[in-house]
């Protein structure tokens, strides 16, 4: 049995009575983020890393798709920072569309960008993640890290379990996502862990064209409301 240090023990003291007050603030972030959310309008969330150069090709993909998204009328969502973010942000303010950015608070890496004409800023992941999922209809996930894979994993998850509609998710990058797919056809589909038509929730492809006529696709589909308003703060 574990030994508890009184240190140890009162920390927890203090954790577990914070705990009614943390959840005001989990629904204060909830509220402040949907009342601004709600606004934005038919969007498209891009996820990618934060350490992406800005002289690498897929940053300069992820201005160039962005862009043409908003000129579609769709606002664009990132996670608010550097790298492939701020890229996606960017293309969506040269546009002259909403460039909505949903920071985080983290030790490391986390800054803001100055391209989101949108910002708002979040304390916990889960609350962030529910205004990607809440707010998109239709999501690309650029070349990143953990958190990328993440946002790919619950996302596809919602939507192969049927919890969300049947939105565009777009793997970006062919040579990016290679191993990973050739993983899963191999481990998770050869152990019937997934179905094959599971392999079929989403595009794979280095075409920025590609990927927004997927998206114009699902618009003209199921009748997604043209336009998003225009970029305010």
């Amino acid at each position: 049995m574990e030994k508890y240090e009184p240190s140890r023990l009162n920390d927890q003291n203090h954790f577990f009575k914070e705990d009614p007050w943390r959840i005001f603030r989990i629904m204060a972030e909830f509220v402040e983020s949907f009342e601004v959310m709600s606004r934005v309008g038919p969007a498209v969330s891009v996820f990618g890393s934060a350490r992406m150069k800005r002289t690498d090709p897929y940053y300069q993909a992820a201005v160039d798709l962005a862009r043409e998204l908003a000129r579609n009328g769709f606002a664009v969502i990132t996670g608010g920072g550097p790298g492939i973010m701020e890229a996606a942000n960017k293309g969506a303010a040269l546009a002259k569309g909403t460039s909505v950015g949903l920071n985080i608070e983290l030790p490391r890496e986390q800054k803001g960008n100055r391209y989101a004409n949108v910002p708002l800023h979040f304390h916990y992941f889960f609350a962030r993640k529910v205004c990607f999922v809440k707010y998109s209809c239709g999501f690309v996930f650029m070349p990143g890290g953990f958190g990328t894979l993440d946002e790919f994993a619950e996302i596809s998850t919602l939507v192969q379990t049927e919890r969300i509609p049947r939105f565009p998710l777009i793997l970006f990058g062919r040579e990016f996502w290679r191993g990973l797919l050739d993983w899963m056809r191999k481990q998770m589909l050869g152990r019937e862990f997934i179905s094959p038509e599971d392999l079929d929730l989403f595009l794979v492809t280095d075409s920025v064209d590609e990927a927004v006529r997927a998206v114009l696709a699902y618009r003209e589909e199921k009748g997604v409301p043209r336009r998003a308003p225009r970029a305010f703060a």
